[in-house]
């Protein structure tokens, strides 16, 4: 038994709506992870991923959440809580959106939604891990009151560990 309530999986703001993966989302996430262009996936191993998460959710409480805007209803990414890197009592936030949705706010609005429901967990602190050469992801981490921890190296390239006291 976990000291800390569930993520709330459902969360909207004025523009986004976040709710629970669906097995009919993996060609979404298909379009999101192959925009990466490091690497082509298949919508089979994107049911998969979701699966992994809806599973991770079940074990932790903790949830990573496609992101649709509300008016329109289309998929432009994901934002949540994750293991990662850390720990269940102090997860890492996360979030990735398609281009297309990049330059909007979208990402700080639905990191916005993000924090709120970490805080109702009753956790008292998050991190982040950002790559040295993602500025805007550092700009959205600092509108939330994230602020630089430490640097490490992974996979050959710089990592920004960052965290936010909570609330």
């Amino acid at each position: 038994m976990s000291a800390y309530e569930p993520m709330a999986v459902h969360l909207e703001t004025g523009r986004l709506s976040m709710r629970p993966w669906a097995e009919s989302d993996a060609g979404d996430l298909c379009a999101l992870v192959s925009e990466r262009g490091s690497r082509t996936t298949t919508v089979e191993r994107c049911r998969e991923a979701i699966a992994s998460a809806l599973a991770g959710t079940a074990a932790t409480g903790l949830a990573v959440l496609p992101v649709r805007r509300r008016e329109e209803g289309d998929f432009i990414g994901y934002c949540g809580l994750i293991v990662g890197r850390s720990t269940a009592g102090e997860p890492e936030i996360a979030y990735e959106l398609l281009r297309r949705a990049h330059g909007r706010g979208y990402a700080t609005e639905a990191a916005r939604a993000v924090l709120g429901a970490a805080i109702a967990t009753g956790r008292t602190r998050l991190w982040s891990t950002v790559r040295a050469w993602n500025t805007p992801s550092f700009r959205v981490l600092e509108k939330l009151g994230f602020e630089r921890h430490h640097v490490s190296v992974d996979d050959g390239s710089e990592l920004v560990w960052l965290t936010r006291p909570l609330p």
